[in-house]
C-alpha cells in the first residue's frame, strides 16, 4: 500500500490527562507521556494509563507499530518519588514495582515493534523504559542514567533491560555511580539505534516506522516473539527478583532518607540513619 497524506493523518483514539494515545490509518499507535511539568514520571496514574494503552494496542488486530514518546523537555524522570515516600510500606513498594514490571513485560509481549522517541533526559525507570523498547531514536542532547543510587536506591528493575542492551561493565558503572551517558555514548553502547538533531527526530522515527511497515506484520510478530524467547530467558523471573529487591531496598533507612531529602530539596543525612 502506498503512503498517502490521508494515511498519515492521525486520529485521536483516546486522550487522558497523563497519556495521549493516537492511531493513524497505517496502524501506527503513538503513546505520548503527557506530564511535562512533572518530567513525565511513572506515577501511579501514568503506569495505569500505559498499561491500558498497551492493552488496547494488543487488542488491535490491525496494529503495526507503537511509537512511545513524551511531551516537554524530559522523556521520563523515573518513578514518582513523592508518591513512593508517602507510603513507606513494603507491600506498597512491592505492588509498585510489580506494576511497573507488568508494563515493561507488556511492551516485550506486544506482537508489534515498539520504538522509543527520546526527546530529552531519561533517568532511572525512564531509562528502563527506553531500554525495554525494541528500538530507540534519541536527540543528540538526550542523556541517560540509572541514578537511583544517588538517593540510596539501587536501580534493580531498570538493570533488567539495561543489562540486556549494553555491555555488563557499562551497565554496572551506570548503576553503581549514578553517572549519566550521552546520546552518542548510548548509541555506541547499543541503548539506542539512532541519534539525530531535534528537528530531525520525527523524520528519523518515521524512517524506522516506514521500514517496518514495509515488512509483513506476521513475520515481525513471530520474529519479535522468538527474539525475546531466545535472548531474554528468565526475563519475568528477573523482574520479580528485581522488584522484590527494590521494594526491600526502599524499606532501608538510607533509601527513605535519600528519597525524602530529594523531595525536600536538601542533601541526604545518611550518616545519621
Amino acid at each position: 500500500m502506498s503512503e498517502t497524506s490521508s494515511q498519515l493523518n492521525t486520529s485521536v483514539a483516546s486522550v487522558g490527562e497523563v497519556l495521549l494515545h493516537t492511531r493513524d490509518d497505517r496502524g501506527v499507535h503513538t503513546l505520548t507521556l503527557n506530564q511535562p511539568t512533572a518530567f513525565n514520571v511513572l506515577s501511579d496514574a501514568m503506569l495505569d494509563a500505559l498499561q491500558g494503552a498497551l492493552a488496547a494496542v494488543a487488542a488491535d488486530k490491525d496494529a503495526r507499530v507503537v511509537v512511545l514518546g513524551a511531551a516537554g523537555k524530559a522523556f521520563c524522570a523515573g518513578h514518582n518519588l513523592k508518591e513512593m515516600i508517602a507510603r513507606p510500606e513494603l507491600p506498597a513498594y512491592q505492588a509498585l514495582f510489580a506494576r511497573c514490571s507488568k508494563v515493561m513485560l507488556a511492551i516485550a509481549a506486544l506482537p508489534v515493534p515498539v520504538v522509543a522517541r527520546v526527546q530529552g533526559i531519561a533517568t532511572a525507570a525512564g531509562c528502563q523504559l527506553v531500554a525495554q523498547c525494541d528500538l530507540a531514536v534519541a536527540v543528540d542532547t538526550a542523556r541517560f542514567g540509572v541514578n537511583g543510587i544517588d538517593v540510596g536506591l539501587f536501580c534493580a528493575t531498570p538493570s533488567v533491560p539495561l543489562s540486556r542492551c549494553v555491555p555488563r561493565k557499562v551497565a554496572m558503572e551506570m548503576l553503581m555511580t549514578g553517572q549519566f551517558i550521552s546520546a552518542q555514548e548510548a548509541l555506541a553502547h547499543g541503548l539506542v539505534n539512532r541519534v539525530c538533531s531535534a528537528d530531525e527526530l520525527d523524520a528519523a522515527v518515521e524512517q524506522l516506522v516506514s521500514a517496518m511497515l514495509a515488512k509483513p506484520a506476521e513475520a515481525l510478530a513471530m520474529g519479535k516473539q522468538l527474539f525475546y524467547q531466545q535472548v531474554e530467558t528468565g526475563l519475568a523471573a528477573a523482574y520479580q527478583l528485581a522488584g522484590q529487591t527494590m521494594a526491600c531496598n526502599m524499606m532501608l533507612p538510607v533509601a527513605q532518607e535519600g528519597v525524602r531529602a530529594f523531595t525536600e530539596k536538601r542533601a541526604p543525612a545518611w550518616r545519621k540513619v
